[in-house]
């Protein structure tokens, strides 16, 4: 029997740009259609971030991810939902005085960054425990906010993916599972190749793997050039893998990727040349039904 894993496509993101890549899904329709032809290609999750359909930029707007849902709901396309808490998170000192907020600082209290979880009850919501700098801000995920998120998370019969950057991070998710703020087993995400965390090579994350709490299910991908050897190394490892837009824009050296679908294909042929099949969206449900909260 083929050993299988839950592919995730993280279809737009927060950081990637318009100007970098023509092919990046921008408004609601473009965003539910990337996730709909993903998931048609294997990918049994899709994770969403939602955008400015003027502007391209990052947006929390409510209004943008229900329509994005209600498209994905009304295809009759079965994928796993995974919506994105991490913007919201993101505060820039000014460099007059780094206690005040300069411009591109979107830190937001931990309802307000949950709200269109609470509203829309995605089976999964990302939920960030790295505090480190991106860019030119600082990314703030104070344990009490956390803490917050989970519990508003945990209360529509959601689960959180634990986003983990580097190995505090993991000693954080740790120290919440112990207080019963996280309800294992847990599903965490290795997130390799963003500066000055977890590095995109195989020895760090063996090293990640071997600090992550025993028997929760995980998985991990890397960004950029790294995006497909680290897809096969988390498989070796016996984790679940990503691919998509918001983590690498290119399919080859100096080719930009046309869509999610190509990744995911690619994602697909790679592994299936190693004896892997892609999960589909019911045997997703079925591998993460330990994970507290995930009960549709």
């Amino acid at each position: 029997m083929k050993r299988k894993y839950i592919l995730t496509c993280a279809v737009t993101g927060n950081i990637t740009t318009p100007e970098q890549t023509p092919y990046l899904p921008i408004t609601p329709k473009q965003i539910a259609d990337a996730a709909i032809e993903a998931a048609k290609a294997g990918a049994a999750v899709a994770h969403i971030h939602v955008r400015d359909p003027e502007t391209g930029k990052p947006s929390m707007s409510l209004d943008l991810y229900r329509e994005v849902v209600d498209r994905i709901r009304g295809s009759g396309t079965d994928v796993v939902i995974n919506l994105t808490t991490g913007p919201g998170g993101r505060f820039v000192p000014s460099r007059d005085n780094p206690r005040e907020a300069a411009p591109g600082s979107t830190l937001l209290p931990p309802d307000k960054r949950v709200e269109h979880i609470v509203a829309l009850k995605p089976e999964i919501a990302t939920l960030d425990l790295n505090t480190m700098w991106s860019g030119s801000a600082v990314v703030i995920n104070a344990p009490w906010s956390v803490a917050r998120m989970a519990e508003l998370i945990y209360s529509v019969g959601t689960i959180p993916e634990l986003e983990v950057f580097d190995s505090g991070d993991v000693g954080l998710a740790k120290q919440l599972m112990a207080e019963g703020v996280l309800k294992g087993p847990c599903l965490f995400q290795v997130c390799m190749g963003i500066r000055w965390g977890f590095d995109w090579d195989p020895q760090t994350l063996h090293y990640a793997k071997s600090i992550l709490p025993p028997q929760n299910p995980w998985a991990a991908f890397a960004i950029g050039r790294m995006e497909f050897p680290m897809l096969l190394q988390a498989w070796l490892l016996g984790g679940h893998v990503r691919v998509g837009l918001e983590d690498n824009i290119y399919l080859d050296r100096g080719e930009l990727a046309v869509s999610n679908t190509v990744l995911v294909e690619r994602a697909v042929r790679l592994l299936r040349e190693l004896g892997a099949e892609p999960m589909t969206a019911a045997e997703a449900r079925a591998e993460l039904s330990q994970v507290g909260g995930l009960s549709r």
